[in-house]
């Protein structure tokens, strides 16, 4: 494995999963490196929870691979934005790391549905986490959140109470502990409407 995987590695938790020999349709491009890393840790955890990297088969901790991908799971509630995303990871705050077309790797955001491209393999994916694992992994964040709230079970997430995307903060005070699935699900319709609009567009929302 290149060297920035290898680096995430021994920061990791892990295994999250059995032992497997994941079958996910090719042993080329970022879905055979994927296959591979799999092979080696079924899943793992790292900067302390902030990352999580979706375990595959029946038996372990936290979203399983193949349920998370599917679309009842949350993808139908973005109406076509998640579609083609084939999501592997996530952050603290559910941002999604996806492979697409098994020649991209993204980030995706939850709460707009945008995409940011990161490179076109695992490695870049790796690099640019290890670049700002306080940032883009979260890892500052979610060990300051577990010192004063107790450890995360591996399928909770943060969601905030007023949304990042509509002005929320990152204050303690606007985050609560959901179930992941949930925590997508929630976002979906918002994201529906927030992703075509422009920076300074106001937004206006009914809860029913």
């Amino acid at each position: 494995m290149n060297g920035h995987v290898e680096e995430l590695l021994s920061r990791a938790r892990g295994p999250l999963g059995s032992s497997v020999q994941p079958d996910l349709g090719t042993t080329s491009g970022p879905l055979g490196k994927l296959a591979e890393l799999l092979a080696h840790q079924n899943g793992f955890a790292a900067f302390n929870a902030g990352l999580q990297v979706f375990r595959a088969g029946p038996r372990g901790l936290g979203p399983e691979l193949g349920h998370w991908n599917q679309r009842g799971t949350w993808k139908d509630t973005y109406g076509g934005l998640a579609d083609g995303l084939f999501c592997f990871a996530q952050d603290l705050f559910g941002v999604q790391f996806a492979i697409v077309d098994n020649a991209r790797v993204l980030r995706f955001d939850p709460e707009t549905a945008r995409q940011t491209e990161l490179g076109d393999s695992l490695a870049d994916w790796a690099a640019w986490l290890l670049a700002d694992p306080d940032v883009r992994g979260t890892h500052h964040f979610a060990t300051a959140w577990q010192d004063q709230h107790g450890p995360l079970d591996h399928h909770q997430r943060l969601i905030p109470l007023r949304f990042f995307a509509l002005g929320g903060d990152y204050s303690f005070d606007n985050l609560v502990v959901k179930d992941a699935e949930e925590c997508m699900r929630i976002r979906g319709p918002v994201a529906q409407r927030v992703h075509a609009l422009p920076d300074s567009a106001h937004l206006r929302m009914r809860v029913e």
